[in-house]
């Protein structure tokens, strides 16, 4: 481990602060003993949380950044997602969207077979059909507690279904309906041509992020940003739900009162150094989520190298890996 940065702890101010500031986000993973403390999973991943608030009203969110459709504020709305459920020997592990490789025309291949379905138990008509998210009103299924993809694919899924929370029989109702689709999308043309190919089968469909955008609680930081960066969907619909400018790359002329939440920050670090050295900027905010908490840090350029007792020695620069270890 890196000599302490006394800079990015101590340096913590308020958001209002007047400093040329860059934000800078990066995905934690959720505290999985605590889940386990009450036997049931963490709510969100940390960073959904940040962003979002702990309603965690992820379905209305993703529908602003996929489409031009004026959502109801107060309507509760769920995304319904086509997964694959991979078979180990002793139980099922749901994939990332990212590793199936669904096209547009198998997505509304898919749903055309399902939407009677979906629609008799849903009560509701289907509002807008993405290539990987459909979104339609939650109908009966709105008290169900639900984990969005991001935070379940790659684990077990038994702990990750759908559960019961103010109302009893809601998690069986949606596995009945699961299943029904399930059936119908085993001996359908679509898998049978995908596993031809060699591509998994879209063997299920998940259920997640029911809520409505009057449950937005978004951090204070962003009252003073901007410009977002980033293209994680997320972030697409709260920037219109904000009416704040996002964009997928980063333009280093413009970092001051900026927001970015990135998958591979370590490779605009030596940007963002060479911004504070040469004090096109004041300070970098680094927000992460150690054990799933939310941590912020502030970084100004007398934090950008490492300490040494050995003060007559030139100071080598701290690489991202030792700033985000620390």
């Amino acid at each position: 481990m890196p000599p302490k940065i006394r800079g990015m702890t101590a340096n913590l101010i308020s958001q209002t602060s007047t400093l040329r500031r860059f934000t800078l986000m990066v995905s934690g993973e959720d505290a999985i003993d605590a889940g386990l403390e009450r036997d049931t999973p963490p709510s969100g991943l940390p960073q959904e949380r940040f962003l979002l608030g702990d309603r965690l009203p992820i379905a209305p969110v993703l529908l602003l950044g996929q489409s031009d459709l004026t959502v109801n504020p107060n309507e509760v709305i769920v995304c319904l997602q086509p997964v694959h459920l991979h078979a180990t020997r002793d139980h099922l592990i749901l994939m990332a969207q990212n590793q199936i490789d669904l096209t547009a025309n198998e997505s509304a291949n898919l749903l055309q077979v399902a939407l009677p379905f979906i629609e008799e138990d849903f009560r509701n008509k289907v509002l807008f059909q993405g290539q990987r998210d459909w979104f339609i009103p939650a109908g009966p299924f709105i008290s169900l507690a639900t984990h969005s993809i991001d935070q379940a694919h790659g684990r077990n899924i038994d702990w990750w279904m759908p559960r019961d929370t103010n109302v009893t029989g809601v998690a069986k109702l949606w596995r009945k309906l699961q299943n029904e689709i399930q059936m119908l999308w085993h001996i359908d043309p679509v898998n049978q041509e995908r596993e031809q190919r060699g591509y998994p089968s879209i063997n299920s469909l998940w259920i997640s992020g029911i809520g409505k955008l009057a449950d937005i609680q978004t951090p204070p930081l962003l009252e003073n940003v901007n410009q977002l960066y980033g293209d994680h969907p997320l972030l697409v619909g709260l920037a219109k739900y904000l009416a704040i400018p996002q964009q997928r790359e980063i333009d280093f002329s413009n970092l001051q009162n900026t927001f970015a939440w990135l998958d591979r920050p370590e490779v605009i670090w030596d940007s963002l150094r060479t911004a504070l050295l040469s004090k096109e900027l004041d300070e970098i905010e680094v927000i992460d989520f150690p054990q799933g908490q939310t941590r912020h840090r502030i970084l100004t350029a007398k934090d950008l190298n490492k300490k040494s007792w050995a003060f007559w020695k030139k100071s080598e620069p701290l690489t991202w890996q030792e700033i985000i270890s620390v």
